[in-house]
């Protein structure tokens, strides 16, 4: 009798048994199937190079970044496809060299993004990825750029370039804060605003792999900061600078606390980057490197920049390699298992950063902005201005680019010619300029390749210098 009973116990164990175990497997397997790595770019407008605590802030406080820093890979010669907001911007969306479709200079000239040209939410979209961009938008005003037509589901965000931080009673069409068209009014702070709704997106979208373009106006003009924060830094050189970086800073913690509240943040892809050199305007460090923002030395277009993949890639990594913002959107679709079947001018770094691929992930990097460009082959750095001249210097023993070259080793310089031309042989004509900008812009680039003081740095600098000049060059002849 007892072991009869025994036997049926077995029998009941070993089915039921063997449909748990099934049922065990089955779920794992729709974890495995679903399981895609979530992408974020978190894009900052206008920061220097050296203002952040990874970067060597000695000045600015940026504790929530510096741990996303150490626990992923930092970048020390990443740079971005162009020297000015909107174009590099148009280059990291689209994972191409901006000027192949002729968004070159800055702003967007009424035209934007060209009507052909594919962004990588196009490409997240179709591959069944929710997309969602926020904040700073800059990639053109007309209905065919809206993002909800450029491949994002969501917009939450302002399309213009710069705009107050504070709410405004009347914006205009490219200020307004809006979500998919329709206008959001809102208190507070606009960091904090936009730093609350990528938490909130994080929390409402966990069942699905999303991409989020994470587009902060931060640190860029008007220098506008919380009365709190302005407090905190009442005694520091740059208050406002300190003021808004700190409010930045707070605001990814938001965004990666509620990763991991959500059990997101080890399969989360998340780059972070600068759109463009440090500004003067914003009182910006670029540290060693010469230039800033709008022209083609180191400070221009070099960034700060940082990966993290907390499930993939190993953390406390520096990486040394010669790397470009236009490797965001080929990394991120071999993360996601997305077929590369565009033509992109970016590498793939998962290869770089695991280990598995070494040496640079680029050999040479162009840039050009209108009548100023630059290349950069190994070590070696041609700046070029037109119907001026060039200079070239070796970045290995030069790194501030004071030295110019040219003369003692004409041959090298040649070399890095004629790669440039042969590189804008593959761009079209400019769909626009920048204006009043474009002589400031080439006096700027033409003063540094002098090693020498600037003159005037904005249009209405330029007009009073000229006017001023003008006096006293009439006064002589009196």
């Amino acid at each position: 009798m007892n072991l009869k009973f025994i036997f049926c116990i077995l029998i009941f164990t070993l089915i039921f048994g063997c449909k748990e175990e099934k049922k065990t497997s089955f779920k794992d397997a729709e974890i495995s199937k679903n399981n895609k790595p979530n992408i974020i770019i978190i894009i900052v407008d206008d920061a220097g190079y050296i203002d952040f605590g990874f970067m060597g802030s000695e000045d600015l406080e940026t504790p929530r970044l510096d741990k996303l820093a150490k626990n992923g890979v930092v970048f020390t010669d990443a740079h971005v496809s162009a020297t000015v907001c909107a174009p590099s911007r148009a280059g990291l969306i689209t994972g191409k060299y901006q000027q192949r479709f002729g968004f070159e200079a800055n702003g967007t000239g009424g035209i934007g993004l060209a009507d052909d040209v594919i962004t990588i939410a196009d490409v997240f979209k179709k591959n069944n990825y929710k997309t969602i961009a926020l904040g700073k938008w800059h990639l053109g005003e007309s209905e065919s750029d809206h993002p909800n037509k450029r491949g994002f589901d969501d917009f939450y965000g302002f399309i213009g370039g710069s705009r107050s931080y504070f709410p405004l009673e009347k914006p205009s069409k490219q200020s307004l804060l809006q979500h998919n068209g329709e206008r959001i009014i809102f208190k507070g702070y606009l960091t904090d605003v936009l730093g609350d709704e990528s938490a909130s997106y994080v929390e409402e979208n966990q069942d699905e792999p999303f991409f989020m373009y994470l587009a902060y106006n931060a640190p860029h003009t008007p220098m506008h900061a919380k009365e709190v924060h302005l407090e905190k830094y009442k005694d520091h050189p740059r208050k406002k600078l300190a003021a808004m970086t700190w409010s930045l800073d707070e605001n990814i913690g938001k965004l990666v606390d509620k990763l991991e509240e959500t059990d997101q943040l080890e399969n989360t892809l998340i780059f972070f980057l600068s759109d463009n050199g440090g500004s003067p305007h914003n009182t910006s460090d670029n540290g060693i490197l010469k230039g800033w923002k709008g022209n083609k030395f180191e400070g221009g277009h070099r960034v700060p920049f940082v990966v993290h993949w907390g499930k993939e890639i190993k953390g406390n990594q520096t990486f040394n390699g010669l790397t470009s913002s236009l490797d965001i959107f080929t990394t991120s679709i071999a993360a996601a298992g997305i077929k590369n079947t565009f033509d992109l001018d970016g590498t793939n770094l998962i290869p770089f950063l695991k280990g598995e691929q070494t040496g640079n992930p680029h050999e040479k990097l162009f840039w050009r902005k209108l009548n100023e460009a630059g290349a950069r082959i190994g070590e070696k750095k041609l700046v070029r201005l037109k119907d001026y001249g060039s200079t070239y210097y070796d970045l290995k023993s030069d790194l501030g680019e004071m030295y110019d070259l040219t003369n003692t080793d004409l041959k090298t310089s040649d070399f890095l010619h004629k790669e440039l031309e042969l590189w804008e042989s593959t761009l079209i004509t400019p769909l626009w300029d920048e204006g009043d900008w474009m002589p400031v812009t080439y006096h700027i680039q033409q003063r540094l390749m002098q090693n020498k003081q600037l003159l005037y740095n904005t249009p209405g600098s330029r007009k009073k210098y000229l006017k001023n000049n003008l006096k006293r060059v009439n006064k002589r002849y009196d």
